[in-house]
């Protein structure tokens, strides 16, 4: 027998994680670099660089990685440098400071669900504005005292890392993330181990290791699947943010609910509000509800009252198909054993995720959570309307315009994206304590009394360093490419730093309509190259890989800029992330966006713009059809002047062109003074300071959330649960009633002006005319009331819709056993024709809304 010259198995391998023991000194180090706080200190993230620059950007900016490579002699030298460890016990003292204050007790405590979190570019569980505003959200309750938790997935591998190939495809690569080096923390059990979730799932439990990321005072948790115990189905569902198939995403919006409430419990956290950051966490409602009925031996109604009355659901999606929709089959697969456990049946189940229910349609998480949390809103004024208009066919008894859903303008953190450069001069020029009081105009306005020239020398020194990175980027990226030498030269000479910048930055969907600028080439290209007033375009952005039009759009826009007339003018920098975002919203001189109206449902960018001085260009929409004000900034009209969506874009195009040639340039470029630049234009920058930037911050956001949702629904919770639930088990014994008796009430009377209805004619009246109705309902055995109103409406013809314009309350005058007298003298304001109803509705005064109980009989 011949014998085999090799013969070897695979290697076992165990992981084993060692760290190098930082000198007592230094110690402090440690606990800030896993904790986030150092991403919005200025001075914390100065103190990380300077422990060892080159180190610092070899690590990406991850002062994990810093710490764990530190060289012992490199210790040795920072503990001996008197002013770095000046600088160090500094931050040390500030960092201790902070953590120390506590939260505001007189502040609704939260727990807070999202699907993404962007708090930094080294931590890659975010994919783009949601998942940033998230992360904005948990600093600023952090810095405003808010007793916060939130709850989220450790992605191993994150949203995609985007390269693009010589010919302009973008090429989508998932990297894995290395958990040990990254500023997070595993959580372990009493005993030392690692704790472990399990999650019951069908047939089987699902387990997660728990992570914590420290964001100031803030804990968030994350579940991670990634283990061994799990099959090899179940482990990537922690894999990607928004990867895999329909049925990956429904496991993943499974475990982030019923996990994400199972794990607050596992952890001994109770929160008085239950936020859902879009509908992907509405599954946190079916756990609350079974540990309402198992755990404190409620019914499915009134659990129901407690859930609805601490929750809140914030839609960021302006059409209905952004939201995830589920066939009966495959939502019956993973849910099919819970309408048992909650006391309804399996239709009853669905039917709360449907807009009609029993229609047959698709479950919807958006739905869903519409009808277990009493609180909503959409993310900016617009959004609000827009949101009423999208969600009206679930209470099909009202109009848009009378629906509950609110809203919040999203904000951006200013300490994370205002530049330190900014910082400083706004630390100089305002208020000490300006960041605690960051809504206050009259602390804003002092940036009035700042020299233009300070102004001006700090937008000059931002887009300076912005150039100086594009320049690095072309020689790096042409050169991965192998490219001639000489061209990458003249391209990089192209760049000029004394053009005027226009950055647009974002998700490549066809929605953001990132190819207006290209509708006419000729055009730009005299835009572009004309000596006198110089011109340049940096774009940057991300298509999702199942979106082929997003990624021939990114692709179209390189091969633009490769033409002659477009070399260096127009630039495309590849891999959107938190880094290259800080550098484009600070270093160019104006962010467009152009987005098709009314899909902006809120947009953050422009925000983060602003705190920094730079000058927002923008379709009224989103934040913006708030923000914009003259001589601050520009604007293309919320109007549209075509159905046609094609006529549109030529006609916005042909706006923007013009915007430039005629305002934006001239002002730019003309009647500079002695110092080398425009007055006029530094006002603009002032102005947009002073006027904008203290109603886009998340401190503004977070005190609106408060007073608009926070407070009434930590008020109606405690109404609810009080005295062992006796308030909730009343509303619900109510509902019941009236539910079941809703079709045996009987309408007696009907009279307008002494006449019986059914013999009024259409009436003629004039202005100032009045109406006296009189309704006599008998309501049987209801228990409880009913209320009447009138309904006035117009028909409008163009659009074959009727629209709402007021309700007018009837009053009740008296009852005699269960009949109920009704009367209402209405005074005729409007002129032209109308229409009106008689609506019938619940009247109880301990509801929060209408669309609380939405039985409706049109009489």
């Amino acid at each position: 027998m011949k014998i085999q010259a090799s013969n070897s198995n695979q290697p076992a391998w165990k992981e084993i994680y060692s760290q190098a023991k930082l000198p007592k000194e230094l110690e402090p180090l440690e606990k800030i670099a896993r904790n986030l706080w150092w991403v919005w200190n200025s001075d914390a993230a100065e103190l990380f660089e300077a422990l060892d620059p080159k180190l610092w950007k070899e690590s990406g900016q991850n002062p994990v990685i810093l710490i764990q490579n530190l060289s012992v002699t490199r210790e040795e030298e920072i503990v001996k440098d008197k002013a770095l460890m000046a600088k160090a016990e500094k931050v040390f003292a500030d960092f201790d400071k902070y953590m120390s204050e506590k939260f505001d007790p007189n502040k609704t405590s939260i727990a807070y669900f999202s699907m993404e979190y962007g708090f930094t570019h080294i931590l890659k569980i975010y994919s783009g504005g949601l998942g940033v505003l998230a992360g904005d959200y948990l600093k600023e309750a952090s810095d405003s005292h808010v007793d916060l938790t939130g709850v989220g997935f450790l992605y191993k591998y994150g949203y995609f890392t985007q390269t693009l190939s010589p010919d302009g495809q973008q090429v989508a690569n998932y990297e894995p993330q290395n958990f040990g080096s990254l500023p997070i923390e595993q959580v372990f059990e009493s005993d030392g181990n690692p704790m472990i979730l399990s999650v019951p799932f069908p047939g089987r439990d699902i387990y997660c290791h728990v992570w914590r990321v420290n964001v100031g005072r803030i804990p968030l948790y994350l579940m991670d699947t990634d283990l061994d115990s799990n099959s090899e189905f179940d482990r990537p569902i922690t894999h990607q943010l928004y990867g895999g198939d329909i049925e990956n995403r429904l496991k993943q919006e499974y475990l982030l609910g019923i996990g994400g409430i199972q794990l607050l419990n596992k952890l001994g956290i109770k929160k008085d509000i239950y936020h859902c950051n879009e509908g992907h966490a509405a599954f946190i409602n079916i756990q609350r509800l079974l540990d309402l009925i198992e755990g404190e031996h409620l019914t499915f109604n009134q659990a129901l009252e407690v859930v609805r009355a601490s929750g809140l659901y914030t839609v960021h999606t302006p059409v209905p198909a952004g939201h995830d929709y589920f066939e009966e089959g495959l939502l019956g697969k993973y849910m099919g054993s819970y309408p048992a456990r909650l006391g309804i049946s399996w239709q009853e189940f669905i039917d709360m995720g449907r807009e009609h229910p029993g229609s047959g349609e698709k479950f919807s998480m958006s739905v869903f959570a519409l009808n277990t949390c009493s609180q909503a809103n959409g993310v900016s004024y617009l959004h609000g309307i827009v949101s009423r208009k999208m969600f009206q066919p679930i209470w099909s008894g009202y109009f848009a315009e009378e629906l509950h859903v609110g809203y919040v303008t999203n904000g951006v953190h200013l300490p994370t994206w205002a530049t330190n450069e900014a910082k400083k001069l706004y630390e100089k020029s305002f208020n000490k304590d300006f960041y605690n009081d960051q809504s206050n105009k009259d602390i804003w306005k002092a940036i009035y009394d700042v020299a233009d020239s300070e102004v001006w020398n700090l937008r000059k020194s931002l887009k300076k360093r912005l150039i100086n990175y594009v320049k690095e980027y072309l020689r790096e990226s042409w050169i991965k490419n192998q490219t001639d030498p000489k061209h990458v030269l003249s391209i990089v000479e192209k760049v000029n730093p004394e053009a005027l910048l226009i950055g647009f930055g974002r998700r490549f969907a066809t929605y953001k309509r990132a190819h207006l600028l290209f509708t006419d080439l000729d055009r730009l290209a005299k835009l572009v190259n004309n000596p006198e007033r110089p011109i340049q375009f940096l774009f940057t952005g991300k298509a999702h890989p199942a979106d082929g039009g997003g990624q021939g759009l990114i692709k179209k826009i390189i091969e633009i800029s490769r033409m002659p007339q477009f070399q260096g003018k127009i630039i495309f920098l590849e891999n959107y992330d938190m880094q290259l975002a800080k550098r484009m919203i600070s270093g160019v001189d104006i962010w467009l966006n152009t987005p098709t109206r009314p899909l902006e449902a809120s947009g953050t960018s422009g925000e983060k713009a602003v705190m920094n001085g730079v000058l927002n260009f923008s379709v009224l929409d989103g934040w913006w059809y708030e923000g914009y004000t003259e001589e601050a900034g520009w604007a293309l009209t919320d109007k549209r002047s075509y159905e046609n969506q094609a006529f549109q874009d030529e006609l916005d195009a042909a706006t923007i062109y013009n915007t430039f040639e005629t305002k934006i340039l001239p002002l730019y470029f003309e009647n500079r003074n002695k110092e080398g630049f425009s007055p006029a234009w530094v006002k603009y920058v002032k102005n947009c300071i002073a006027q904008i930037a203290p109603d886009y911050t998340t401190k503004r956001m977070i005190d609106d959330y408060i007073e608009r949702f926070y407070i009434p629904l930590a008020t109606r919770k405690k109404m609810v649960t009080d005295n062992n639930y006796a308030k909730a088990k009343e509303i619900a014994a109510w509902k019941e009633d009236m539910a079941s008796k809703w079709d045996s009430f009987v309408v007696e009377s009907l009279k307008i002006n002494g006449q019986e209805a059914s013999s009024v004619p259409a009436m003629n009246l004039f202005e100032h005319d009045e109406i006296s109705v009189e309704i006599v309902i008998d309501k049987k055995d209801m228990i409880g009331d009913l209320g009447i109103e009138t309904v006035l409406s117009r028909y409008d013809n163009k659009t074959n819709e009727t629209k709402f314009i007021k309700t007018m309350p009837f009053k009740l005058e008296r009852k005699e056993g269960s009949k109920l007298y009704f009367k209402a003298v209405e005074n005729i304001e409007y002129t032209g024709y109308h229409r009106f109803a008689y609506r019938v509705y619940p009247s109880n005064p301990d509801l929060p809304h209408r669309m609380d109980f939405a039985f409706v009989r049109w009489i």
